[in-house]
């Protein structure tokens, strides 16, 4: 299980060439306030002076170890590929393939990198440093040192520094599948160790948090760290270690990591015979290594997975980019070719991408004729706009100068084309619905099915401007054509229509039955025979002693002499009785009632007419509702979906065209070579998992 570190820090070395962190390794991240102890503890597990050393803020960088054992064949076969002498060297990530064998000269590349990035100030970045060291002295181990946590800002550091470097604490130990080391100085209390705080906010089961304390040899006299690292005052779940950190002076005086490493034995058996085998520099490293190991060994399948997820999603990244353009001419004829096809798949339903969020294609446009255009047309009222005083003046403008003896058939026509003709407005309205809806197809095809055309935009351009082109171009036929759909209804009323003869005919029953009715109410003492002859006289020429019958002026004008209370309102100014003498009476100043109580026989006329109107009507609605659909799919949806084809072929596919229209965007080339090295990555990586399994590692 030994190999599984170096397996992980062969998957960092995967992903660091793509220069990516979409895949979170596992790895141990030291956390400690300023001035903790952490840079010490870190030398002590590499074994040389590497960091940077100061006063203030340090470590203003992520900077990523890998600690890499290697055994005498490994060194020897790396100084002769390399021509360099040497037990120990490291590399960066930035410089390549460079290797030093001088760790003053690592120590001063961080102090440079740090600065070229973050500056010569005291601000941070979040860009880390990436550095492996080879030695045979160290375990295999990754390591993240972070800035440590400060309260103040000093000289010209951004003011939210703590902020900045909270959040960048919190971005590398939220990483579940990292180690948390919380290091705390044994000269400060325990209880108000901000390092494992900040642990504990994202590790609350303390699952993979491991304490260290620092400093015990600094501890007031009298005291000691029993206590502290019994896990009497906090406990850790995966422990608390103990461990003696080179001194200011010590570092000043150049002692080596090993020197200090015996002195740290030496007081530990001294002060804390009991915890000396649980403490110090060297056990500190074998725990790391263990809990690391077994913390790979847990992570592996979901990293796999994790792996494997993200290799599909690259590789159709990776399609939908598109392979280099060679053949223009057979590529532009493509793209045109599966465009007309999504494009008419998407009307038919058969669309490789069906949306689930929203109706589109031709699901859409079924509902347009069915449900929105439906619906309208059954809301429109047979009769509305239409009075009664409406209906009873048509009959008598259709009458002319003479008395009717029946209800003319004029006024039923000119009322019944003047309903008709409200049908017109909400079918061009279908019409516009459904052309919007076209023009929608369009986008939708660009973003979902023919993700190809991203990569051309002038191509994507120029076949949206035919295509809209083309709808426009059929937008006037298919109003005209439902424009001639309701003038045909108009030109022609159809009184012998089946179904209106069979209304007129039920209507003619009913009116029959209500003259019945009246006849069986009359006095006994009235003749049948003169009743009947009465009743007839009246239903075919009209009441003429009717005050109110129509054509009668002479009734009318009594009613305006008369004034019958109820009838009417009485008008403000009202109109002599008689003339006076000497002067003329002008009977077109003889106004005509507006609202009235209408006479039986006008009554009648007008419920006749107005049940004429809504049979027609419903009969005409029903033609409409069902030919304006028909015509829209013909004329324009139908149309666009057979010539859509030929005529991109025809707009676009031209040799002097050509280069133009295949012009890629600036950045899709870029963007296929990153999905490409992705994808290569992920590839490595999981063949590097593979022989884990092969190996009986995992």
């Amino acid at each position: 299980m030994e190999a599984l570190i170096p397996v992980i820090n062969k998957l960092q070395d995967v992903f660091n060439t793509v220069g990516a962190d979409i895949i979170q390794l596992p790895q141990i991240v030291v956390v400690g306030t300023q001035s903790s102890g952490k840079s010490s503890v870190l030398e002590s597990l590499v074994g040389r002076d590497v960091l940077p050393r100061g006063t203030g803020i340090v470590t203003r960088r992520p900077l990523i170890f890998q600690l890499v054992h290697i055994d005498s064949e490994d060194r020897r076969k790396t100084n002769e590929e390399n021509g360099i002498d040497g037990e120990e060297w490291g590399k960066f990530l930035h410089t390549k393939n460079k290797i030093y064998t001088n760790f003053e000269e690592i120590r001063q590349e961080i102090e440079a990198e740090t600065e070229r990035i973050s500056g010569i100030n005291k601000g941070i970045s979040d860009e880390p440093i990436h550095l492996k060291v080879f030695s045979p002295n160290v375990v295999n181990l990754t390591l993240v040192d972070l800035p440590g946590i400060t309260k103040v800002p000093v000289g010209d550091q951004p003011k939210d520094i703590e902020i900045q470097i909270r959040e960048l604490i919190v971005k590398y130990i939220s990483n579940p599948n990292s180690i948390i080391l919380a290091v705390t100085a044994a000269n400060t209390d325990m209880a108000t160790s901000e390092a494992l705080k900040v642990a504990r906010e994202v590790d609350p089961d303390g699952r993979r948090t491991l304490a260290v304390v620092t400093k015990l040899d600094l501890m007031d006299a009298g005291t000691d760290a029993m206590d502290i690292l019994m896990g009497r005052v906090i406990p850790v779940k995966l422990g608390i270690i103990g461990v003696v950190n080179r001194s200011q002076l010590d570092i000043n005086q150049k002692k080596s990591v090993a020197d200090a490493i015996r002195d740290e034995y030496a007081f530990l058996q001294k002060k804390y015979p009991s915890l000396a085998n649980r403490s110090g520099t060297k056990y500190l490293a074998r725990t790391l290594n263990r809990l690391l190991m077994h913390h790979i060994r847990d992570c592996l399948p979901e990293l796999k997975t994790r792996i494997n997820v993200l290799a599909a999603q690259y590789q159709s990244l990776l399609n939908s980019y598109g392979e280099p353009v060679e053949d223009q001419s057979a590529t532009l004829l493509q793209l045109i070719t599966k465009f007309a096809a999504e494009y008419c798949h998407t009307i038919e339903g058969t669309a490789k991408y069906i949306e689930t969020a929203e109706l589109c294609g031709g699901a859409r446009i079924c509902y347009i004729f069915h449900e929105t255009f439906g619906r309208t047309l059954e809301s429109v009222d047979p009769l509305g706009g239409l009075t009664t005083i409406d209906v009873l003046t048509a009959i008598r403008n259709a009458t002319g100068p003479r008395p009717a003896l029946f209800v003319p058939e004029v006024s039923f026509e000119l009322l019944v084309k003047r309903q008709v003709k409200r049908l017109e407005e909400p079918s061009l309205r279908c019409v516009e619905l459904v052309h919007e809806e076209m023009q929608r197809i369009i986008q939708h095809c660009s973003n979902y099915s023919t993700q190809e055309l991203l990569r051309f935009p002038k191509l994507h351009d120029a076949i949206v401007e035919v295509v809209t082109s083309l709808l426009r171009k059929r937008l006037p036929v298919t109003n005209d054509m439902v424009h001639n759909l309701v003038a045909i209804e108009l030109a022609y009323i159809n009184t012998k229509h089946p179904d209106f003869a069979d209304a007129c005919g039920l209507m003619n029953h009913n009116i029959e039955e209500q003259r019945r009715n009246r006849m069986r109410d009359l006095p006994s003492a009235v003749p049948r025979d003169k009743a009947a002859a009465g009743g007839a006289q009246s239903a075919s020429s009209g009441d003429q002693t009717d005050s109110g019958g129509t054509g009668n002026w002479r009734g009318m004008l009594k009613r305006g002499e008369d004034g019958a209370a109820g009838d009417r309102p009485t008008p403000q100014n009202p109109v002599p009785a008689s003339p006076q003498k000497g002067h003329a009476v002008n009977l077109l100043d003889v106004p005509v009632p507006v609202s009235r109580k209408l006479s039986a026989r006008e009554q009648r006329d007008c419920e006749v007419i107005e049940r004429l109107i809504k049979s027609y009507f419903l009969i005409v609605r029903k033609n409409i509702q069902d030919s304006v659909p028909k015509a829209v799919m013909h004329f324009l949806v139908n149309h666009v979906k057979d010539c859509l084809q030929s005529e991109l072929v025809g707009q676009l596919y031209k040799s002097v065209l050509l280069d133009d229209l295949l012009t890629e965007s600036e950045d899709m080339a870029q963007r296929r070579n990153e999905a490409a090295d992705m994808l290569k990555a992920l590839q490595k990586a999981s063949q590097v998992i593979a022989e884990i399994r092969e190996t009986h590692l995992w």
